[in-house]
Parts: structure tokens; C-alpha cells; sequence
């Protein structure tokens, strides 16, 4: 904290001659989720479905911004699906998706916790692929019962990705040689001040490959109706529409957050419902297609109009089921 601090008087010093500055500032002791229900259908509701957001890159710390404490993805969905699990008048869930994936563990921890939910209570659960649903956003797709996905959304991206590089030979070019002391051979591998040896590699590739395996068993499991001979080649890393989706069965029909509700109304038995978001306090959700913010800010501060959100994020190295042609404004 005390660095950004530092970070944001230096902002300010820069940036006062250039025009006004905004403060918008809040705060409140109770952070315990609110709902708020954001579309009602004429005449007596026979239950709620819920909108639970899975936005931004999927990790499992939470991911700070300029003076703000961020949110982990993990943990939220559980808190979103508790309040989903608890409420009698929630009848279903609409996972609605716009993220191109995340690290492997937390794809996998809100996969789980979904299959759970599903398993504990009976409720129905509908994915919505928005702009991007893709790698280990898809993999927590494959635990919905349906998959309802915009024609212009981007999914599949099926695969394992651990981005490695090493900038021993450019330092050495400055005199500079490093050397890490290891216990063993393979202690260092990975690491940007060691060239990878053969066998490094090879350990590392296992791991990839026994990660790949896990996903296209997730993925042939959930979507039964995908053709065998075309998982080969949807499962090569590629990114397709969501109308090829559709006809490649890695989805299951064409439409929006109104389709989605009304398969959601039809899968859990009720004709009449409404609609429901679960939010912190101080949070504003004026409609139903008000998307949730990746990090939800205790306190919120725009320098001259300047989005800060990305400022000192810490980078995670690892394994990841993500789609690295998608770059996060935020």
C-alpha cells in the first residue's frame, strides 16, 4: 500500500497541470454480497435465476489495482454460490463468461465448486459466452448443463500454455553472469537466468501434456455430442466463433442473456421469474447487462479520466488454460 501511495503522489504531480482530478471515494465495514434484482417478468414470480460473473483472468489471488484491494477470483464464485445455494426463491444459475481463461489450479478450483453446487442442490446451470469464453473460461463451461453462446463470441482455445524465457545470454552480453545455487539440476528450470537444458524441457512438457489430457477429458466428458474425429483438431489450441461452436457441438445453441434466462426458467420448472445479481455494497448495477469489474474496489480513485486499475499488478508465472491473444484493458 505504501508504494502505490507513493505511486499516486507522483501521479499527482505529474498529472495536476494537465486538468482536473476525480476522487471518488467510498467505503463501508460490511462487504457481505447484496442482491439486487434487475429484471422482473409481469405477474407472480415462481423463483429467481442468478447472474454470477466470471470476468477477467482466472487466478486464484486477487489482483490489486492503484490503492484499491482487488478480488480473487476463486473466492468470489464460492461467495456467489453460496448465496445461490442458500436462496430458496433461486431456482438456477447463469454463468455468464468473458475472460479468455486463467492459471490451471483455479480454472479447475471454480470447475469443482460448480460441479458441487450442481451435485448439492439440483439447481440448473446455464453458461452465456459474452466476447471471449475461452480455455480454462471454457473449461468452467464444460460444468453447465447448457452452453448458450453470442455468435460473435470467441471460445475453444483448448490447451495448456507455460510462457518461458530467459535473459541469461543478454545479461552475459553485459558482463553480468548469474548463477543460482541449486540443491539439484532441475532446481532452477524455468527460471529467465538459466537456459533450459534438454531435460528441463522434457519435465516441463510432461507436466503440459498431463494438464492437456485433464482438460480434453473434462471436455469430452461435458460435450458428448462433439464428433470424436473432430476433437483432434478443436482441441489443438485454436479459438473459434461461437456460431462454429454451435455447429461443432462444443456449445449447445445461439442467443443471449434473454435466451439464457428463458432456457434457465425452462431447465428449472417456472414460467415466471426474475432475475438476480449478487454485488458488494457501494457497487452500482442498473441492469441485467451490467457487467461485474474484474477487481470490485474498496475505494475507487480516477486520476484526469486515466484507468490506474492495471498499475503495479504483480505478474504470475505457471501453468495456464488461457488464451494469450486476449490483452486485459484493465
Amino acid at each position: 500500500m505504501f508504494i502505490r501511495l507513493i505511486a499516486l503522489l507522483c501521479l499527482t504531480s505529474l498529472l495536476t497541470a494537465c486538468g482536473p482530478m476525480t476522487f471518488v471515494v467510498g467505503s463501508t465495514t460490511d462487504q457481505r454480497l447484496k442482491t439486487k434484482v434487475v429484471q422482473k417478468d409481469a405477474g407472480w414470480s415462481q423463483g429467481r435465476v442468478a447472474i454470477i460473473d466470471i470476468s477477467g483472468t482466472i487466478t486464484n489471488y486477487a489482483k490489486p489495482g492503484l490503492l484499491r484491494e482487488g478480488e480473487n477470483p476463486v473466492s468470489l464464485m464460492y461467495e456467489k454460490l453460496q448465496e445461490a445455494r442458500h436462496d430458496p426463491k433461486v431456482k438456477a444459475v447463469i454463468l455468464r463468461i468473458n475472460s479468455p481463461g486463467g492459471t490451471v489450479t483455479a480454472s479447475d478450483a471454480i470447475y469443482r465448486q460448480i460441479m458441487q453446487f450442481k451435485a448439492d442442490t439440483g439447481k440448473p446451470v446455464i453458461a452465456l459466452f459474452m466476447d471471449v469464453a475461452a480455455s480454462g473460461a471454457y473449461y468452467i463451461a464444460c460444468s453447465a448443463d447448457r452452453v448458450v453462446t453470442y455468435p460473435t463470441a470467441i471460445t475453444a482455445s483448448i490447451g495448456v500454455i507455460m510462457q518461458t524465457v530467459s535473459i541469461k545470454p543478454a545479461l552475459e552480453r553485459w558482463g553480468i553472469k548469474p548463477r543460482a545455487i541449486t540443491s539439484g539440476p532441475n532446481k532452477a528450470a524455468g527460471s529467465p537466468f538459466e537456459n533450459l537444458t534438454d531435460e528441463q524441457y522434457q519435465i516441463l512438457q510432461q507436466m503440459v501434456d498431463d494438464f492437456y489430457a485433464r482438460f480434453v477429458a473434462t471436455v469430452k466428458k461435458a460435450r458428448t455430442n462433439v464428433d470424436p474425429k473432430d476433437i483432434p483438431w478443436l482441441t489443438d489450441g485454436r479459438i473459434v466463433t461461437g456460431a462454429m461452436a454451435v455447429q461443432v457441438g462444443l456449445a449447445d445453441e445461439l442467443g443471449d442473456l434473454q435466451s439464457a434466462y428463458a432456457l434457465a426458467k425452462k431447465l428449472a420448472g417456472i414460467t415466471q421469474g426474475e432475475l438476480v445479481r449478487y454485488h458488494r455494497p457501494l457497487q452500482y448495477v442498473g441492469s441485467p447487462y451490467a457487467s461485474a469489474p474484474n477487481n470490485v474496489p474498496q475505494t475507487q480513485i480516477n486520476i484526469a479520466s486515466m484507468d490506474m486499475g492495471g498499475l503495479l499488478a504483480q505478474p504470475a508465472d505457471g501453468f495456464y488454460y488461457l488464451w494469450p491473444g486476449f490483452s486485459e484493458s484493465h
